[in-house]
């Protein structure tokens, strides 16, 4: 665990620095909720994302495609350390291995709660199920929306980012095409 009253202490000096007044009845205990936001917010680096998936593995001769859709996620980037936050879609093909539906969630977030930039992101996703599961195949596409884009900077406020990343048998266009029709598709 990161030393909280290290990073309140950081927090405090922060308000100090923009000129605020900490001791401010709004900002009394600001530099202790920020603190725990933090850690909350970064506890992906406690975390181990293939113990994840091989806590929750399971043989099982299914040979299709598992795909887990609209999963949210929430991160920060790495270069302004403010938020970015839309949807991932993760799948695979099982070669012999499934895992618990609920893990590849989970392996996004730790991912996710992490300071990052979106394309490591998907990439650090697809190869965490790869190196673990050892699928026939692994696709991964995050659409995600950027406060550092939309709140400061160019200030686009309608913009979306879509990363992509494909991984054996994804890489055939049927199977690609199978996939971006799955997660565009409205089927519940």
């Amino acid at each position: 665990m990161r030393d909280l009253k290290k990073l309140e202490s950081f927090y405090s000096k922060i308000l100090d620095n923009i000129g605020e007044d900490k001791d401010r009845q709004g900002l009394k205990n600001t530099p202790i909720r920020a603190a725990k936001a933090i850690q909350f917010l970064t506890n992906g680096y406690q975390q181990d994302p293939k113990e994840i998936i091989n806590s929750a593995m399971f043989d099982e001769e299914y040979s299709q495609m598992v795909l887990v859709k609209d999963i949210e996620v929430y991160s920060l980037c790495e270069h302004h350390m403010l938020p970015f936050f839309g949807k991932a879609h993760v799948a695979y093909i099982p070669d012999g291995k499934i895992v618990g539906l609920s893990k590849i969630p989970r392996v996004v977030d730790v991912f996710a709660r992490r300071l990052q930039v979106q394309e490591r992101l998907t990439n650090q996703i697809k190869d965490c199920i790869e190196e673990t599961l050892n699928p026939v195949g692994v696709a991964v596409v995050i659409e995600a929306q950027h406060m550092c884009m939309q709140m400061r900077g160019v200030q686009k406020q309608n913009s979306v980012t879509t990363t992509s990343a494909f991984e054996g048998e994804f890489l055939n266009e049927s199977t690609r095409q199978e996939f971006v029709n799955l997660i565009s598709a409205k089927l519940h």
